[in-house]
């Protein structure tokens, strides 16, 4: 493969939703650009780009994939991600990297939840979008109706490049307006007969036309005064006012392929290699300090790692983007994340698994090397003197929890590191040693996502692993004031133990003022604020702890031990074990020994007294609630509906999008353990959802009193 110039690469992501046909469609890009001699098939297991031994299980992709082609002396660098929601990581990857999406449609379904959540993700990250309309072939294809949703959900600056003269199993002709050619397929597909629209096809091949002609003029003045002038343009000029038009989202294409038959898949690569910007054209990448990084070949060499795998007979595979300069075989760079070198001792054009030898890639393009020491994905490397630091990805929160252990004991060491491996590979795999719950908590983006990794571990790493239903990380806090002293005394020859606290606690929230005074059963006890330190706990909330000793009663050497005694019973509550949170304690009185009292009776002193005051407060479970956002079809409104009140969901806001109900809702954590499946399983998979913590709230007291119940019961067992 020759080495390409900036102004010749196009980086393209191919998404849509899953069965839309994008590795169909990359066998034959791949195909007709001579890079395989035969196109493989998702049934036959034989694919370039599903290649990973789980794909070929399950029969879809789980991981993006790189698939660089030739075509019109250009390199296209397209990067397959999948359909699946649950593996949205890689959509996000890819958008980072690339400067145009291919859209997929299956025009059996039209636009599908996928189509929309990919669109939106084109919209974040500011990238030009093609249409592309596939399975035209089909019995139930229906090209007008997928049209029609496309304009409803994506508005006018959707314009039609091509329409079929036909669908379902008789389709092999579409009409092309911007050549105003009709194409037509013999039935193994591939160069088309390039012909003259027949008459019946005119009227409507004019109109359309002319309606992409406006679209093309709208965005150049000079182009807009030849079309007054002229009342038409060149082909040349289409393909100049389409690709202004795509670069600042007024133009959205629309395409028709059979990709399975292989359709009008050349005609789409020629216009990718001819409309779509390159990397030159596009946006530049800014770094962590703002500053934007051209695609300049004469500049300081920066790559960037975007995505890690450990491939089959190859073992770690790290592909990059070279954002400036260029890199060779040999180079030596700087990791500035991890301040370390490396060095780049191959270079590989990627297609899939196919990997061709390369020398040298430039400012823009796309590649591969195996064997760094010490790079992970989102890290920056440099030439010595170069600073470019460009920021990690940001992926979206998990929607699906599970604890996760080795059957085998002797496992869980060799559990972790092929854990944390395949959180490199797929950064939406998200491990947690939890301390507070005494598990490993594995974050996914839904069951699928979660069973594709287990399927990964036993069968590639021959580890038997099991899932568990993770537990809830409640907190424990208090309702009312309360107050509690505790001795603590111990004789046992020579020096004993001897320490007593008498303290105060109430619920706090920040802001709050000290009382000068409680009372308790007519008692009063005045306040004296000696010392005040606000502990800003890990798990969230605070603890604030008052110094109000008067008079010496306890000697200050005493008091960090008293603190360390209640952080002890704030770390595992008296309540269920769990944290707890925003507590204000206030130690007033308390005696001691000259020659008995030392660190440890205040300790333990200090930790009684806390937890019989935090019992007669009014304690209360806080639960997880998470802010929970949910597209469903509106023909399961009221399934999806019906599913939320059952999980003690508050409902926020609704509004319809195009065919569409958005649902904002706020849910407990303990009700969100299976909804990814339920609600693929209530709309066929055509609804999504995402969820983000949102606070703490109190548990209902039913939920408490059987909480509580199972604690103790929990605990006689462990006794």
């Amino acid at each position: 493969m020759k080495v390409y110039q900036s102004t010749e690469i196009k980086n393209i992501s191919l998404l849509g939703s899953s069965g839309s046909g994008k590795t169909t469609l990359v066998e034959a890009m791949l195909y007709e650009s001579g890079v395989t001699k035969r196109r493989g098939t998702v049934g036959g297991q034989n694919t370039v780009s599903d290649y990973f031994p789980v794909e070929k299980e399950y029969g879809y992709s789980v991981f993006s994939t790189i698939i660089q082609t030739e075509w019109l002396n250009r390199k296209l660098n397209f990067i397959d991600c999948p359909g699946s929601d649950d593996f949205i990581g890689g959509v996000v990857t890819s958008l980072n990297v690339t400067d145009t999406a291919l859209i997929l449609l299956n025009t059996q379904y039209g636009v599908e939840v996928g189509t929309n959540n990919h669109f939106r993700y084109t919209e974040k990250f500011n990238k030009p979008v093609i249409f592309v309309t596939n399975h035209l072939d089909q019995e139930k294809a229906d090209f007008e109706r997928t049209l029609l949703q496309l304009k409803e959900n994506f508005g006018s600056k959707v314009v039609q490049i091509q329409y079929p003269i036909t669908t379902g199993p008789q389709f092999n002709a579409i009409v092309d307006v911007l050549k105003m050619k009709m194409y037509h397929w013999k039935p193994e597909g591939g160069v088309p007969d390039v012909l003259e629209i027949p008459n019946s096809e005119i009227e409507k091949a004019q109109e359309l036309h002319n309606i992409l002609v406006e679209a093309a003029a709208e965005h150049d003045e000079e182009l807009m005064e030849k079309f007054f002038d002229q009342g038409s343009l060149t082909e040349d000029e289409l393909r100049l006012g389409i690709k202004k038009g795509m670069i600042h989202r007024d133009v959205f294409p629309v395409f028709c392929v059979c990709a399975g038959k292989d359709m009008c898949v050349r005609r789409l690569m020629e216009f990718v290699g001819n409309v779509v910007p390159s990397v030159n054209a596009s946006d530049k990448p800014k770094t962590m300090d703002g500053i934007e990084v051209a695609a300049d070949v004469n500049g300081p060499t920066s790559i960037y790692v975007f995505k890690t795998s450990v491939e089959p007979h190859i073992g770690e595979v790290s592909y990059f983007k070279v954002m400036s300069g260029k890199l060779k075989e040999g180079d030596d760079l700087i990791n500035v994340d991890r301040s370390s070198k490396e060095r780049i001792s191959q270079i590989f054009a990627v297609a899939g698994q196919i990997r061709t030898k390369v020398e040298e890639v430039v400012a823009g393009d796309i590649g591969a090397t195996v064997k760094l020491k010490d790079t992970r994905t989102g890290n920056t490397l440099n030439v010595k003197g170069c600073e470019f630091d460009f920021k990690e990805i940001k992926y979206p929160e998990p929607k699906f929890r599970r604890a996760i252990k080795a059957v085998s004991e002797s496992d869980e060491e060799k559990l972790n590191e092929v854990l944390t491996r395949m959180h490199e590979e797929d950064p939406t795999w998200v491990i947690e040693l939890s301390k507070e719950l005494k598990q490993t908590i594995l974050y996914g983006q839904g069951e699928f996502h979660l069973r594709t990794l287990k399927w990964r571990v036993e069968h590639n790493d021959k580890i038997p692993i099991e899932f568990k239903e993770p537990k809830i990380p409640y907190r424990e806090t208090i309702t009312k004031n309360a107050r509690a002293d505790y001795r603590h005394k111990k004789q046992s020859g020579g020096s004993g133990q001897f320490g007593e606290v008498h303290l105060i606690i109430e619920p706090y929230f920040d802001g709050m003022p000290v009382p000068e005074m409680f009372r308790f059963n007519g008692q009063e006890f005045k306040i004296s604020n000696r010392d005040t330190q606000v502990i800003d706990l890990d798990w969230g909330g605070k603890l604030v702890f008052i110094n109000s000793i008067v008079g010496g009663s306890i000697d200050a050497r005493f008091l960090p031990a008293i603190l360390k005694g209640i952080m002890e019973r704030m770390e595992q509550g008296p309540l269920t074990g769990s944290y707890a949170r925003d507590v204000r304690v206030i130690v007033y009185e308390g005696k001691m020994h000259p020659v008995d009292s030392n660190e440890i009776s205040f300790r333990l002193a200090g930790r009684h007294a806390f937890s019989q005051a935090f019992k007669e407060a009014g304690p209360k479970l806080l639960e997880p609630v998470y802010d929970v956002v949910v597209q469903a079809p509106s023909d399961r409104l009221g399934d999806v509906m019906s599913d939320l009140q059952g999980r003690r969901a508050i409902i926020m806001g609704m509004e319809s999008e195009k065919g569409y109900e958005k649902l904002s809702a706020k849910i407990p954590l303990k009700e969100l353990g299976t909804y990814s499946t339920t609600l693929s399983s209530l709309t066929g998979g055509r609804a999504s959802f995402s969820m983000k913590f949102a606070s703490y709230e109190l548990v209902p007291m039913d939920i408490q009193d059987k909480l509580l119940k199972e604690y103790e019961a929990s605990k006689k067992e462990e006794d």
